[in-house]
Formats: structure tokens, sequence, C-alpha cells
């Protein structure tokens, strides 16, 4: 018998808060039984967990999500996760309407916006 992944846990100073950003981002709802102050909080439609921890993030991840704009442009998602608390970390953008915005969640993790699949010509 083979592993599969649950979840992808997040570690972070404050689980409630950082999920509610995600929870936005993603439109899908935390777990109706997670709380502001809870340990632990979950986007279960997404399998994403974050978790309260004492340390500090230091460095860059080591694994981080790419995400894909369903229903708009990656400019235009950018755009609106900087408007929930986002930072850009490092625009890759191109000319030619190529490539990638790596940006940061309100606690500094990194992500990725792709394009969308109408950009990508899917």
């Amino acid at each position: 018998m083979t592993s599969l992944i649950r979840h992808v846990t997040i570690d972070c100073a404050d689980a409630y808060t950082l999920g509610t950003f995600w929870s936005q981002v993603l439109d899908q709802p935390l777990h109706e039984e997670d709380h502001p102050g809870d340990p632990m909080a979950l986007i279960e439609s997404a399998g994403v967990l974050f978790v309260t921890v004492p340390d500090a993030k230091t460095v860059k991840n080591r694994v981080h999500l790419d995400l894909q704009p369903q229903d708009r442009t990656r400019d235009e998602e950018v755009e609106r996760l900087v408007a929930l608390g986002a930072t850009v970390v490092d625009d890759q953008r191109r000319p030619d309407g190529t490539g990638w915005v790596v940006m940061g969640d309100p606690e500094g993790n990194e992500f990725c916006v792709e394009r969308s699949a109408g950009e990508r010509g899917e």
C-alpha cells in the first residue's frame, strides 16, 4: 500500500489569521470548527493546514504553492492578492507576456502567480 498527501502544512505565527488570508486567496472556507486563536486552521477543500509554531520564518521556503488564476489574468490576480495583504517579492513577468510573479503572504511565505489557462492558450 502507498501513502497519499493529506495536507500541505504551513507553519506560521497565527494559524487562524494566515488561514483566513489564504481562504480569501483560494475562495474556499476555513473548516467550520476553526476560530481566532486556534493553533491550527484548515482549508479542507485545498488540503492546506496552517499550524501556529513559536519559530519565526528565517529563510526562503523550500516548498511553495504555484497559483493559476481561474477567472482573471495573472496581472489582475496579482493586484487582487496585493489588496488582500500579499507583497510582490520578485517580478519575473516578461515583455512577451510569459513569466510569473513571486509573492509573499502576510507572514512572508513565498508563492508564485502564473498565467491563467487562457493566457497560456490552453
